[in-house]
């Protein structure tokens, strides 16, 4: 049995995933809102490591979708990427999907060769978290890439076949800066098309807190419920896409699960938004809520 080295996060998708934790805590680690990996040093796992225990692993013939973690393992080399994948595939012979998180920096450090080599290997889908579209925000939140280097970086996963799931923290520019967050949000979205979106509430541990609101120099006031749906509302309203990009906000922050296509179903998840503000139907209760 594998022995992870907690604390162990994987994206709500990858629930019934075989995780890879080939790498340990987060390359960046500098976000002024998250504390996932505060308490990890980033660290590259010995391949040899990795590989013994896929290996371990290998009775279990029926694993289909494997993650491979922590926070960014995108930023491994590609030849010890590829050397993960051909063992994962020499291991599981039923394997469909292999996903990985990964931020724009060290994407945009592989090359469109490797990139190609990483897909053809079998990894179909990272997870890119974009936070916002606005630069102002990116840089008062520590992201360390701005608009532009989201937008290079989904294009060009996306360009050598490796599908991209991003997401948008709802609430991230507090009651002064909503607007400027989700306009150039969606403006960010309509340009990429990643594969998929994702939203997610902004919640602050006592931990972040203090950090992450004294980059507001103006002060920061926080969303409530109802000015975070607002939020999705007008960012689904804006998102513009020149193909379909399925959309969910089903992770465990929201007040509200939302699924559907976009353009296609604007209208009917706006709907859906508007009857949850007039309280015609239930929202998550807080208890319910977390990261």
């Amino acid at each position: 049995m594998i022995c992870y080295d907690e604390p162990l996060y994987r994206p709500p998708s990858e629930a019934n995933s075989l995780i890879v934790q080939a790498t340990l805590g987060c390359s960046h680690n500098l976000c002024t809102f998250c504390e996932m990996y505060k308490s990890k040093t980033y660290t590259e796992r010995p391949i040899e490591k990795i590989e013994a225990e896929i290996a371990e692993m290998s009775e279990n013939v029926s694993i289909r979708r494997v993650f491979i973690a922590d926070g960014d393992a995108m930023a491994l080399p590609a030849d010890v990427l590829l050397r993960i994948l051909e063992k994962l595939k020499s291991c599981f012979p039923k394997l469909q999907r292999v996903s990985i998180y990964a931020n724009p920096g060290n994407l945009l450090k592989k090359t469109p060769e490797e990139l190609k080599q990483l897909s053809d290997a079998g990894m179909t889908l990272l997870y890119l978290g974009i936070e916002s579209g606005s630069d102002i925000i990116l840089k008062k939140i520590n992201k360390g890439a701005l608009y532009v280097h989201h937008l290079e970086a989904i294009t060009k996963a996306m360009d050598n076949g490796i599908d991209v799931s991003a997401t948008i923290i709802t609430g991230l520019g507090g009651k002064s800066l909503w607007r400027e967050h989700i306009e150039q949000s969606a403006k960010l979205v309509s340009e990429a098309v990643p594969t998929f979106l994702s939203t997610l509430s902004l919640m602050l541990s006592p931990a972040t807190s203090d950090t992450f609101t004294g980059a507001f120099e103006e002060g920061f006031e926080p969303q409530t419920d109802s000015g975070m749906l607002e939020e999705e509302k007008l960012l689904i309203e804006l998102i513009r896409p020149p193909r379909n990009i399925i959309f969910r906000s089903n992770h465990a922050s929201n007040a509200l699960a939302l699924r559907g296509t976009l353009p296609g179903d604007r209208k009917k998840l706006m709907d859906k938004i508007d009857a949850a503000l007039r309280g015609e139907i239930s929202t998550r209760p807080d208890w319910m809520r977390g990261l």
